[in-house]
């Protein structure tokens, strides 16, 4: 069998230092947010070439917060891609805003620059693009625009640690950047974790007060906030895995190597990387007009796929009070259809990435 993804093979790897950083949590005995998230907000703020770091439980309390904390909500119009994974219009939605989608450039998957002006109206407060796969999405000529109209600018990253967009790492280009490190993320902790990263001091502090109850200092609450604050365990564990995130990136490049070398000329439609790009490689994504067939065979022969996602946030229940019929937005509703994620990770090995290959063929 070749698993989609060995979470188990990652803690193997580091087990010792792993297991040693949990314990120096456990006997330092302080276990809400002190030393230890401090340090981790440190150096992953260090990595991003951000100014600072505020670590919070989770991917989607990242951007829930940080629409917070720039005041944006009821009323209020946020522009999102509609080829995304759901947490991103959620958070939108939970702050009382309203997810306004544009579709993708059909060749990165990512936001089209190009379709967000026609999208702002006089309601719109912030762009929020999406590195989906873990490919940076283009994002001078969108901060451009989100300048010139006086908007704000949300990343999305839960998928993009240690991409880089035109040789800088993602991290502070936009106002607020957003990270998950759930398990599967390529910097991920052994529970849910995330963070948000800024060049904004005025910015954390709200953050850092709205993920405490609202309260800077104890018994103090200044804003109406939610318990969101990043598990001192965690901080531990990202600490280690920090220090292989990029040589962990390069087995996964490796094997993105393997797979587009392969399979030219099979029919399937590989993944584009544009000249300014360089992808973190969470995801290795085919597209093909026979997905569902594709998957089941490789199933068969012993290999795991997964389909990211299988329906775009426009067409699920939960959106249904937008009124968007699945051909509004035919791009995402297409993509969906077609993409097959194939395995991917820094603990498969190459033998088996050319088996994923001979198999496909």
């Amino acid at each position: 069998m070749i698993p989609f993804l060995d979470l188990r093979a990652a803690y193997v790897e580091m087990k010792d230092e792993i297991d040693s950083a949990i314990a120096r949590v456990l006997d330092g005995g302080w276990y809400i947010l002190g030393p230890e998230v401090e340090a981790f907000e440190a150096e992953w703020a260090d990595y991003c070439g951000a100014k600072i770091a505020v670590g919070v439980a989770n991917g989607l309390d990242a951007l829930t917060l940080s629409l917070r904390a720039l005041r944006i909500g009821a009323g209020d119009e946020v522009i999102v891609p509609s080829n995304t994974y759901i947490a991103t219009w959620l958070a939108v939605s939970s702050v009382g805003a309203t997810p306004v989608p544009v579709e993708p450039d059909p060749r990165t998957y990512n936001i089209d620059p190009s379709r967000i002006e026609d999208a702002i109206t006089a309601r719109t407060r912030a762009v929020l693009p999406v590195h989906l796969y873990g490919q940076p999405a283009d994002l001078e000529p969108i901060v451009s625009l989100a300048r010139k109209h006086g908007l704000r600018v949300i990343e999305d990253a839960a998928q993009a640690h240690g991409a880089r967009y035109k040789g800088r790492r993602v991290g502070a280009h936009g106002d607020a950047v957003c990270w998950s490190f759930y398990p599967g993320k390529n910097l991920g902790a052994l529970g849910d974790a995330g963070a948000v990263t800024t060049n904004d001091p005025q910015l954390a502090e709200r953050i850092r007060a709205l993920r405490n109850y609202g309260s800077s200092r104890k018994y103090v609450n200044e804003l109406l906030g939610v318990n969101s604050r990043l598990d001192p365990v965690q901080a531990a564990v990202l600490r280690v895995k920090l220090r292989t995130l990029d040589a962990w990136i390069g087995r996964r490049r490796a094997i993105a190597q393997i797979y587009t070398q392969g399979l030219i000329g099979t029919g399937l439609i590989l993944p584009y990387v544009p000249e300014w790009a360089d992808p973190a490689w969470h995801l290795y994504v085919i597209r093909s007009q026979e997905r569902d067939a594709t998957q089941r065979r490789l199933s068969s022969r012993g290999v795991g796929t997964l389909i990211h996602y299988p329906i775009p946030p426009h067409m699920q229940t939960a959106y249904s009070d937008l009124g968007l019929a699945a051909d509004t937005l035919p791009i995402a509703r297409d993509l969906a259809s077609e993409m097959l994620s194939l395995p991917m990770g820094p603990h498969l090995t190459l033998a088996d990435a050319a088996k994923v290959v001979s198999e496909l063929k």
